[in-house]
């Protein structure tokens, strides 16, 4: 579906600006980007997964073997070469074949996520000063969307809408944070599936409509916790519900941002009026999110309706997204980053107090005017009381 080999020549045009001769990418998100492939045996395992490119064109992925026949469906790249657990010395072999190649030139590693054991052993090799970073520069590049990015991302937050549907019918009274989880995310799952089939059939067999990770999910006097997980909390009257999709709410590797704040059985005045001041927040920051637009100049206006209004600042304004949690740029106070068409945030309002914390968050798309959004969702309060 994705046109990987045009991004490979992007990463070739850097490695040629900044006069290196190969680059070795380990972030299972850059190499996803990069090749198609992923897989769930990675450095977390002691398996490390490294995509190798060469200024000259040539494309390479050493990975577990028993990742062999995913891989060489997964991708177009030219080698693929498997190495076995505790034989041969493992991925080092292939690896050094390249670094030999190459020990006279300049190497550009991911180096924000590059492991200690890969980076130590290249170093036995190339000198530290030879080794340069292209991790910035992937990140460049996937900030601004291609077409068929974008229909995932529209599709991924559909997905993410559907759980929070999910979520608030069976959230009441009396429930378990977990029983709301489990809600959220069969909706989700669900939704995920149906898009696959009627949009995504010639991915097979690698669609996974399942939904991961734990939920965040606070309520009551726990909503305080900004990433508390669901548990064995039961909802009570009169006491907000905060869900957060980030991280959990994901479509074909593409992640989204999507938070509300719900009222249990009836509103909370006081956490209506936070509310307010989160909900103002966020629209002062959308009202910024067009090209040509600071990512500091979105966060100022974010900041502004908080602090004006006597709260501290929570976080920032938002952060760009894809096929990780999170990625650059970020809508932060020192951001110099200037926004462009085709690139996707999650933007966010809140409030804390010393009782209760509230937030609001949608993802966007930045279009050639402003932005469109991805999770468009209700912020009447009559609308997001749960448990009637």
């Amino acid at each position: 579906m994705f046109d990987f080999k045009s991004r490979r020549s992007r990463v070739i045009d850097k490695l040629q600006e900044q006069g290196d001769a190969v680059a070795i990418v380990m972030d299972p998100n850059y190499v996803y980007y990069l090749t198609g492939y992923h897989a769930a045996l990675g450095i977390e395992w002691g398996r490390p997964n490294i995509f190798i490119q060469t200024v000259d064109g040539e494309s390479v992925l050493i990975i577990p073997s028993m990742e062999e026949e995913m891989a060489n469906r997964q991708t177009d790249v030219t080698t693929v070469i498997p190495w076995t657990d505790g034989t041969d010395g493992e991925w080092r072999p292939p690896l050094k074949k390249y670094l030999e190649k190459y020990k006279n030139d300049k190497v550009a590693v991911d180096y924000m996520s590059f492991p200690r054991i890969v980076w130590d052993y290249i170093g036995e090799v190339i000198p530290k000063d030879r080794i340069s970073d292209i991790g910035q520069e992937i990140d460049r590049l996937r900030s601004i969307k291609d077409p068929q990015e974008i229909q995932i991302a529209r599709h991924a937050g559909e997905v993410a809408v559907e759980m929070l549907k999910g979520a608030m019918k069976v959230a009441a009274p009396g429930v378990y944070e977990y029983e709301v989880e489990l809600a959220s995310k069969q909706a989700g799952t669900r939704h995920a599936a149906k898009l696959m089939e009627e949009h995504y059939q010639e991915a097979e067999p690698f669609n996974y409509p399942g939904i991961g990770n734990k939920q965040i999910m606070s309520s009551g006097s726990d909503i305080t916790m900004t990433h508390h997980r669901s548990g064995m909390t039961k909802l009570e009257h009169g006491e907000p519900l905060f869900i957060c999709h980030c991280g959990t709410a994901e479509f074909k590797n593409f992640f989204v941002g999507f938070d509300r704040t719900l009222f249990v059985g009836d509103i909370n005045k006081e956490v209506e009026k936070m509310l307010d001041i989160a909900e103002e927040a966020q629209k002062a920051a959308l009202s910024e999110i067009k090209p040509g637009a600071y990512a500091k100049d979105v966060f100022r206006a974010y900041a502004d309706v908080i602090e004006d209004n006597g709260y501290p600042v929570p976080f920032r304004a938002g952060r760009s997204l894809g096929f990780s949690y999170t990625a650059y740029p970020e809508l932060a106070q020192d951001s110099e980053a200037v926004l462009e068409e085709g690139m996707v945030f999650a933007v966010d309002g809140g409030t804390d107090s010393e009782n209760y914390r509230t937030q609001v968050g949608d993802s966007v798309l930045v279009t050639e005017d402003g932005f469109e959004y991805l999770t468009p969702f209700t912020k009447d309060h009559n609308d997001l009381i749960v448990g009637k």
